[in-house]
């Protein structure tokens, strides 16, 4: 896999953000050729910091994926794009859901009609995500489940997968989906809790304030920044996922307040107030979930190497260093 990605010319979309600025530092190492578009929106979580130390290794294009006319330019000669740009609060969707399917489903559409008009032999991975199965049935949820999502972001998400998923089928865009669930690691949003409530936990143990577990007892799974990236250079580097969708999943499943409860262990202090969830956020949630990644790993070869606790140590050790940066 490695030696895939020497001299390719890849092309990030939310590439100043959390996943995609991980994958940019090891693309860099890889010997890629990067170029990374974002938006800078400040609720989506781009952020020049998340670039420090390879910002003269990689070319930075300040441009938000619905402007037709920029994907234009920035899609011609790449030999793969990570779609990596979205919005991500489930909140935010509810209360604005136009500009979220602005976002999440009608700015893919665009994006593929670029790529087959301008690069049909590009190799597209979209970022997905969980959200889309809505409340599971069964425990752990494979990719054969229902997809039901119970909120605006949901539906819209799901809606810019299958565009994926089509294109591929028909226009022979070469494309697939990962669907992520709870990715945490360093650079990941912590001023709120617009994309995971961890980082808002990490925000406040390190401020010394309290912080909110809502239920306690849902069960959810966790993925380090670093396995995620293995699972988009996987599937970018195989022909075998071409128009699949795969999830992405931890190690093993934890409740929230187990979960509290290492964050304060490995913080050597600080406290967490277990309430019960605020009704519009009850109205919207999904209730246990962690997944099934048997098709990754048979297909990919994926499989997550770090541990919740390891990844909690390295989250918390970043933002130790940097937390002014980011709030």
């Amino acid at each position: 896999m490695d030696r895939f990605f020497r001299n390719r010319k890849v092309l990030i979309t939310g590439g100043l953000g959390f996943i995609g600025s991980n994958l940019a530092r090891r693309l860099v190492e890889l010997g890629s050729d990067v170029l990374l578009v974002d938006s800078l929106i400040p609720e989506y979580g781009g952020h020049p910091f998340n670039i420090a130390g390879i910002e003269n290794q990689v070319r930075v294009n300040i441009s938000d994926v619905r402007d037709v006319h920029s994907m234009r330019y920035l899609v011609q000669d790449r030999d793969v794009m990570f779609n990596l740009a979205g919005q991500t609060s489930h909140m935010d969707s509810m209360e604005d859901p136009f500009a979220d399917l602005e976002i999440n489903c009608r700015a893919q559409l665009s994006i593929l009609e670029t790529c087959r008009r301008y690069n049909p032999g590009i190799k597209v991975v979209f970022a997905s995500t969980r959200q889309i199965y809505g409340r599971p049935e069964t425990l752990p949820v494979d990719e054969t489940h229902l997809l039901r999502p119970v909120d605006v972001n949901g539906i819209n998400k799901m809606a810019g997968e299958w565009y994926h998923i089509l294109y591929n089928n028909v226009y022979d865009i070469r494309a697939c989906a990962l669907r992520l669930t709870n990715t945490i690691g360093p650079r990941m949003r912590v001023k709120d809790a617009r994309q995971t409530f961890v980082g808002l936990w990490i925000r406040c143990l390190l401020e010394g304030r309290p912080f909110e577990v809502w239920d306690g007892d849902q069960r959810r799974d966790f993925t380090y920044v670093d396995d995620a990236i293995d699972g988009f250079l996987l599937a970018a580097a195989s022909d075998s996922a071409n128009g699949r969708a795969f999830n992405l999943g931890g190690d093993a499943p934890t409740t929230l307040r187990d979960l509290a409860e290492m964050l304060v262990a490995i913080n050597k202090g600080g406290r967490f107030e277990v309430r019960a969830f605020p009704p519009d956020r009850k109205r919207i949630d999904i209730g246990d979930f962690y997944a099934n990644f048997t098709l990754a790993r048979e297909v990919l070869g994926w499989r997550p190497k770090v541990g919740l606790q390891e990844a909690l140590e390295k989250t918390l050790a970043y933002y130790r260093e940097h937390l002014p940066r980011y709030v």
